[in-house]
Protein backbone atom coordinates (compact mmCIF):
# COMPACT_ATOMS: atom_id res chain seq x y z
CA UNK A 1 0.00 0.00 0.00
CA UNK A 2 2.77 2.49 0.93
CA UNK A 3 4.78 1.63 -2.57
CA UNK A 4 0.97 2.06 -4.26
CA UNK A 5 0.72 6.03 -2.36
CA UNK A 6 4.68 6.64 -2.93
CA UNK A 7 3.87 6.28 -6.76
CA UNK A 8 0.77 8.23 -6.89
CA UNK A 9 2.71 10.97 -5.27
CA UNK A 10 5.61 10.28 -7.88
CA UNK A 11 3.48 10.97 -10.90
CA UNK A 12 2.02 14.43 -9.24
CA UNK A 13 5.95 15.38 -8.40
CA UNK A 14 4.85 15.16 -4.36
CA UNK A 15 8.05 13.66 -2.57
CA UNK A 16 7.60 13.10 0.81
CA UNK A 17 10.58 14.09 3.35
CA UNK A 18 10.94 13.36 7.13
CA UNK A 19 9.73 16.15 9.47
CA UNK A 20 12.38 17.48 11.84
CA UNK A 21 11.60 16.61 15.70
CA UNK A 22 11.02 19.49 17.82
CA UNK A 23 13.97 18.78 20.18
CA UNK A 24 16.54 18.73 17.36
CA UNK A 25 15.43 22.35 15.85
CA UNK A 26 15.44 23.70 20.13
CA UNK A 27 19.12 22.51 19.62
CA UNK A 28 19.99 24.25 16.79
CA UNK A 29 18.86 27.39 17.67
CA UNK A 30 20.35 26.93 21.26
CA UNK A 31 23.86 26.24 19.64
CA UNK A 32 23.66 29.72 17.38
CA UNK A 33 22.14 32.33 19.63
CA UNK A 34 24.39 35.95 18.80
CA UNK A 35 26.84 36.87 21.59
CA UNK A 36 28.06 40.10 22.16
CA UNK A 37 31.63 40.75 22.39
CA UNK A 38 34.47 43.26 23.63
CA UNK A 39 34.46 44.78 20.13
CA UNK A 40 31.54 46.87 19.00
CA UNK A 41 29.54 46.40 15.49
CA UNK A 42 29.94 49.47 12.98
CA UNK A 43 27.72 49.23 9.55
CA UNK A 44 29.48 49.13 6.39
CA UNK A 45 28.36 49.98 3.22
CA UNK A 46 25.39 52.86 3.98
CA UNK A 47 22.15 52.29 5.65
CA UNK A 48 20.55 50.75 2.66
CA UNK A 49 20.24 47.11 1.76
CA UNK A 50 23.74 46.27 0.93
CA UNK A 51 25.50 47.51 4.27
CA UNK A 52 25.96 45.25 6.63
CA UNK A 53 27.20 45.20 10.43
CA UNK A 54 30.53 43.76 11.01
CA UNK A 55 32.84 44.12 14.00
CA UNK A 56 34.93 47.30 14.34
CA UNK A 57 38.28 45.27 13.76
CA UNK A 58 39.37 45.56 10.21
CA UNK A 59 42.89 47.22 11.12
CA UNK A 60 45.53 44.83 9.19
CA UNK A 61 42.74 42.75 7.22
CA UNK A 62 44.29 42.08 3.43
CA UNK A 63 41.28 41.83 1.84
CA UNK A 64 37.39 40.76 1.48
CA UNK A 65 36.10 37.90 -0.73
CA UNK A 66 32.38 38.59 -2.18
CA UNK A 67 31.12 36.02 -4.03
CA UNK A 68 27.56 37.16 -5.18
CA UNK A 69 27.38 40.47 -7.04
CA UNK A 70 23.89 43.08 -6.61
CA UNK A 71 23.54 46.35 -8.58
CA UNK A 72 25.63 48.62 -6.14
CA UNK A 73 29.35 47.43 -4.05
CA UNK A 74 29.05 50.01 -1.51
CA UNK A 75 30.11 47.33 1.11
CA UNK A 76 33.32 46.75 -0.82
CA UNK A 77 33.94 50.80 -1.40
CA UNK A 78 33.73 51.42 2.07
CA UNK A 79 36.26 48.77 2.43
CA UNK A 80 38.78 50.11 -0.15
CA UNK A 81 38.38 53.51 1.49
CA UNK A 82 40.22 51.59 4.51
CA UNK A 83 42.75 50.44 1.55
CA UNK A 84 41.00 46.98 1.61
CA UNK A 85 40.98 44.93 -1.57
CA UNK A 86 37.84 43.52 -2.59
CA UNK A 87 37.24 39.87 -4.86
CA UNK A 88 34.06 39.92 -6.37
CA UNK A 89 32.89 36.95 -8.61
CA UNK A 90 29.40 35.93 -10.54
CA UNK A 91 28.46 34.66 -13.61
CA UNK A 92 24.97 36.23 -13.75
CA UNK A 93 26.54 39.60 -14.46
CA UNK A 94 29.57 40.60 -16.67
CA UNK A 95 31.13 42.94 -14.07
CA UNK A 96 31.46 45.06 -10.90
CA UNK A 97 28.83 47.44 -10.66
CA UNK A 98 31.69 49.95 -9.62
CA UNK A 99 35.35 50.67 -11.17
CA UNK A 100 38.06 50.67 -8.30
CA UNK A 101 41.72 49.77 -8.30
CA UNK A 102 41.30 47.76 -5.28
CA UNK A 103 38.09 45.89 -7.05
CA UNK A 104 38.45 43.05 -9.33
CA UNK A 105 35.88 40.89 -10.55
CA UNK A 106 35.42 37.35 -11.67
CA UNK A 107 32.99 36.21 -14.14
CA UNK A 108 31.85 32.68 -12.18
CA UNK A 109 29.91 31.52 -9.66
CA UNK A 110 31.86 30.13 -6.78
CA UNK A 111 30.79 26.31 -6.81
CA UNK A 112 31.76 23.08 -5.74
CA UNK A 113 34.18 22.27 -8.95
CA UNK A 114 35.49 24.89 -11.93
CA UNK A 115 34.04 24.55 -15.45
CA UNK A 116 33.03 27.27 -17.87
CA UNK A 117 30.57 28.90 -15.34
CA UNK A 118 31.96 28.00 -11.94
CA UNK A 119 35.43 28.20 -9.77
CA UNK A 120 35.71 26.09 -6.52
CA UNK A 121 35.92 28.43 -3.81
CA UNK A 122 39.17 27.06 -2.74
CA UNK A 123 40.93 27.92 -6.17
CA UNK A 124 39.20 31.46 -6.16
CA UNK A 125 40.34 32.04 -2.68
CA UNK A 126 44.35 30.87 -3.62
CA UNK A 127 44.35 32.48 -7.12
CA UNK A 128 43.81 35.83 -5.40
CA UNK A 129 44.93 35.89 -1.62
CA UNK A 130 48.74 36.29 -2.63
CA UNK A 131 49.38 37.83 1.06
CA UNK A 132 48.81 36.01 3.99
CA UNK A 133 47.38 37.64 6.44
CA UNK A 134 43.46 38.27 7.49
CA UNK A 135 40.69 38.35 4.81
CA UNK A 136 36.72 39.05 5.20
CA UNK A 137 34.22 36.75 3.62
CA UNK A 138 30.83 38.92 2.90
CA UNK A 139 28.83 36.01 0.79
CA UNK A 140 24.99 36.65 -0.69
CA UNK A 141 25.13 33.44 -3.48
CA UNK A 142 21.11 33.04 -2.78
CA UNK A 143 21.39 29.17 -1.69
CA UNK A 144 24.90 28.23 -2.81
CA UNK A 145 26.49 29.31 0.56
CA UNK A 146 25.83 25.96 2.50
CA UNK A 147 27.49 24.10 -0.33
CA UNK A 148 30.44 26.10 -0.36
CA UNK A 149 30.92 26.55 3.71
CA UNK A 150 31.25 22.36 4.00
CA UNK A 151 33.60 21.82 1.02
CA UNK A 152 35.76 25.06 1.86
CA UNK A 153 39.20 23.99 3.51
CA UNK A 154 39.88 24.96 6.85
CA UNK A 155 42.56 26.22 6.62
CA UNK A 156 41.55 28.49 4.39
CA UNK A 157 38.09 29.35 6.77
CA UNK A 158 40.19 30.40 9.54
CA UNK A 159 42.03 33.40 7.73
CA UNK A 160 38.88 34.97 7.69
CA UNK A 161 38.82 36.83 10.54
CA UNK A 162 35.36 38.04 9.73
CA UNK A 163 32.44 35.97 7.64
CA UNK A 164 29.75 37.93 6.59
CA UNK A 165 26.95 35.42 5.11
CA UNK A 166 23.34 35.71 3.99
CA UNK A 167 21.69 32.19 4.98
CA UNK A 168 18.67 31.19 2.58
CA UNK A 169 16.09 28.60 2.60
CA UNK A 170 16.32 28.37 6.49
CA UNK A 171 12.70 27.22 6.07
CA UNK A 172 14.32 24.03 5.13
CA UNK A 173 15.38 23.43 8.67
CA UNK A 174 12.29 22.00 9.42
CA UNK A 175 12.89 18.92 7.10
CA UNK A 176 15.29 16.07 7.55
CA UNK A 177 17.46 16.76 4.68
CA UNK A 178 17.80 20.50 4.91
CA UNK A 179 18.01 20.22 8.21
CA UNK A 180 21.47 18.27 8.48
CA UNK A 181 23.04 20.17 5.49
CA UNK A 182 22.52 23.84 7.30
CA UNK A 183 23.26 22.15 10.63
CA UNK A 184 26.44 20.40 9.36
CA UNK A 185 27.76 24.04 7.76
CA UNK A 186 26.72 25.94 10.76
CA UNK A 187 28.55 23.13 12.96
CA UNK A 188 31.75 23.74 10.53
CA UNK A 189 31.73 27.53 11.47
CA UNK A 190 31.15 27.10 14.69
CA UNK A 191 34.40 25.56 15.62
CA UNK A 192 36.59 28.63 15.07
CA UNK A 193 33.81 31.33 14.81
CA UNK A 194 31.32 33.13 16.75
CA UNK A 195 27.86 34.56 16.06
CA UNK A 196 28.31 38.36 16.78
CA UNK A 197 24.95 39.46 14.63
CA UNK A 198 21.85 37.77 13.07
CA UNK A 199 19.59 40.11 10.98
CA UNK A 200 16.41 38.57 9.44
CA UNK A 201 15.75 39.56 5.88
CA UNK A 202 11.92 40.63 5.98
CA UNK A 203 11.60 39.70 1.72
CA UNK A 204 8.40 37.78 3.63
CA UNK A 205 7.23 36.74 7.28
CA UNK A 206 8.47 33.44 9.33
CA UNK A 207 7.29 30.02 9.45
CA UNK A 208 5.83 29.23 12.54
CA UNK A 209 6.32 25.87 13.87
CA UNK A 210 6.34 23.94 17.51
CA UNK A 211 6.52 27.44 18.65
CA UNK A 212 9.14 28.25 16.91
CA UNK A 213 9.67 30.95 14.53
CA UNK A 214 11.89 31.01 10.94
CA UNK A 215 12.36 33.80 8.75
CA UNK A 216 13.28 32.19 5.48
CA UNK A 217 16.78 34.15 4.87
CA UNK A 218 19.09 36.33 7.53
CA UNK A 219 22.15 38.05 7.67
CA UNK A 220 24.92 36.41 9.70
CA UNK A 221 28.31 38.04 10.94
CA UNK A 222 30.92 35.64 12.70
CA UNK A 223 33.50 36.69 14.43
CA UNK A 224 36.78 34.53 14.48
CA UNK A 225 37.13 33.20 18.36
CA UNK A 226 40.85 33.89 18.89
CA UNK A 227 39.94 37.58 18.39
CA UNK A 228 37.45 37.65 21.06
CA UNK A 229 38.68 38.40 24.87
CA UNK A 230 34.90 38.62 26.63
CA UNK A 231 31.79 37.92 25.04
CA UNK A 232 27.99 37.48 26.99
CA UNK A 233 24.77 36.35 25.55
CA UNK A 234 22.88 39.43 23.12
CA UNK A 235 19.35 40.01 24.38
CA UNK A 236 18.68 43.05 22.71
CA UNK A 237 17.04 43.28 18.92
CA UNK A 238 17.20 45.00 16.41
CA UNK A 239 20.54 46.42 17.10
CA UNK A 240 20.55 50.46 16.63
CA UNK A 241 22.20 49.99 13.41
CA UNK A 242 19.75 47.40 11.53
CA UNK A 243 18.10 48.76 8.76
CA UNK A 244 15.09 46.55 6.83
CA UNK A 245 15.97 44.70 3.82
CA UNK A 246 12.42 45.81 2.11
CA UNK A 247 11.21 49.22 2.69
CA UNK A 248 7.98 49.00 1.37
CA UNK A 249 7.04 46.22 3.94
CA UNK A 250 6.90 45.32 7.54
CA UNK A 251 10.10 44.59 9.39
CA UNK A 252 10.72 42.35 12.22
CA UNK A 253 13.01 41.73 15.29
CA UNK A 254 14.78 39.17 15.61
CA UNK A 255 12.46 36.31 16.64
CA UNK A 256 13.05 34.74 20.54
CA UNK A 257 13.88 31.58 19.64
CA UNK A 258 17.33 32.49 17.87
CA UNK A 259 17.86 34.66 21.08
CA UNK A 260 19.62 34.11 24.59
Amino acid sequence: MIKIIRSILFIFRINLVRLTGEDKLKAFFNSIQPKITDINLIRIGGASDGGYLVPNDLDGIIGCFSPGVAGTANFELELASRNIKSFLADYSVDGSPVEHDLISFEKKFIGLETNDQFININEWYKKNATQAGDYILQMDIEGGEYAVINTIDENILNTFRVLVIEFHNLHYLIQIPGFDLINFAFNKLLQNFEIVHIHPNNESKPLKVYGFEIPNTMEFTFLRKDRISASKPNTVFPHPLDVANFTDRDDFALPKCWQS
